[in-house]
């Protein structure tokens, strides 16, 4: 019987001094001699399919990615009285179904949350999968596992939605969802809600992004602040959003820090709350992610890197800056040419990169290219200078507008498009890899 994967060793990164309070709850687990690797025939597949699904007793499914989304899937939902947790799962054109078990995750909000990992996956292939107690069951769906390297994707990336949800934010983010309807993936630059233990503001959070989204598709979350409560992330972050588990050896950065390859991209989640940090803990909060992102980076195999937090390196909008932020993180991200950095905070929009990244065309620069974006409708004032102070320029900076941004990568180029609710381009640019080495131009 497959149980969820564990969490990896931790790599080259620096052991930390003791760090703010460690996690409370203590995982329960589900009974594990529920359904031993149980192989379905298929006839007794096709029965099961036909069944009524248990209506409104699994919800807030999400698929959240492994290091390896190629092979493996994770699987998180809610269930509103404690259950077992169980997944069956196959391929989408037919055959045996397989059922495996996985572990309760907690309470939260005043539901049950469980996380089941399926392994052994065929790369490049729909599976179909339903998620149950191993008597009752939640309607199929389908996903589709990474392809190889190169194999064209697309991915749809939102700043802040927090506040508003249902009548601000909403409409924006399904524009953003019919219009990106073959993504691949979500990049959710933090801040989801704005009260992190608010269960109505995650069920008005779940009901705009869709259960066809979180359910279908891979969800690369980072949190924000307003996902902390103090020093504490909520529980509902580490219950929907388990991270990859290949993050910095810190207990405080579980879930939070982590990467997934998928298709030649490395996409990278940091951590960027610090001050959300216990006030002796702030440096060694940045400075171990430090190390681990390095190695992360020097150790990427793949063509194209993208990295997502949530606080940015260089701050949008009036009275803010990312000076700690780029103090430990900016001349990692540029030595190592990361490709689109993925920000939010600051509820306004930006994109910009270093001076030194200049060329003697005005309309291409090399190196990182930095954006900050917000889909919710809370705005505040932009401003430049804290670019200025980093020795960075601003591209394209707008106030009061909400965007979503749908990026299509293939083997040599990296295509990126903000829009705003009715599709105008608001800002366009394309990162270019070929013999001629690799440049940013302007769309």
């Amino acid at each position: 019987m497959s149980l969820t994967t564990p969490r990896p060793a931790a790599g080259t990164a620096r052991s930390r001094p003791q760090a703010g309070a460690a996690r409370r709850a203590a995982l329960p687990v589900a009974t594990a001699a529920l359904l031993a690797g149980l192989a379905v025939a298929p006839a007794q597949a096709a029965d099961d399919a036909a069944a009524p699904a248990a209506e409104g007793a699994f919800e807030r499914v999400v698929l959240s990615p492994t290091a390896t989304p190629g092979t493996s899937q994770i699987i998180t939902w809610r269930t509103p009285e404690p259950a077992d947790a169980v997944a069956e799962f196959g391929p989408a054109s037919g055959g045996a179904t397989t059922a495996v078990a996985g572990t309760g995750t907690g309470e939260a909000g005043g539901g049950f949350h469980h996380r089941v990992t399926l392994d052994g996956l065929t790369p490049g292939t729909e599976y179909r999968y339903r998620v149950g107690d191993g008597t009752r069951w939640g309607a199929w769906t389908t996903f589709r596992t990474a392809g190889a390297a190169g194999e064209p994707f697309s991915f749809v990336y939102l700043g802040d939605i927090q506040n508003d949800i249902t009548s601000g934010a909403a409409p924006l983010i399904r524009a953003a969802y019919a219009d990106g309807a073959d993504a691949a993936l979500s990049v959710h630059a933090g801040d989801l809600v704005n009260n992190p233990n608010a269960d109505d503001e995650w069920a008005e959070w779940f009901s705009a992004v869709g259960a066809d989204t979180t359910s279908t598709t891979n969800q690369i979350a980072t949190p924000g602040n307003h996902e902390y409560d103090g020093w504490e992330l909520s529980d509902h972050w580490t219950r929907q959003f388990p991270g990859a588990g290949n993050g910095p050896d810190d207990e405080d950065l579980d879930g939070t820090a982590y990467y997934t390859d998928y298709q030649g991209v490395r996409f990278i989640s940091l951590n960027s709350n610090y001050t959300n940090a216990p006030w002796f803990d702030v440096w060694d909060w940045l400075e171990d992610q430090e190390v681990w992102l390095d190695r992360v980076l020097r150790d990427n195999p793949n063509r194209w890197t993208v990295v997502t937090f949530h606080q940015p390196v260089m701050s949008n909008s009036e009275g803010r800056t990312g000076a700690l932020v780029r103090a430990a993180w900016l001349d990692v991200l540029e030595e190592h040419d990361v490709d689109l950095v993925l920000q939010g905070h600051d509820h306004s929009y930006g994109r910009g990169n270093l001076v030194a990244n200049r060329t003697d065309d005005p309309s291409v620069t090399t190196g990182p290219v930095y954006v900050v974006s917000v889909a919710g409708p809370k705005m505040y004032e932009p401003s430049r200078l804290d670019w200025r102070l980093a020795g960075a320029e601003v591209r394209t900076q707008l106030g009061d507008t909400q965007t979503y941004q749908i990026v299509d990568v293939t083997e040599n180029s990296l295509t990126y498009r903000a829009k705003t609710q009715d599709g105008t381009v608001v800002d366009a640019f394309t990162i270019v890899k070929d013999g001629a080495g690799k440049r940013v131009v302007e769309n």
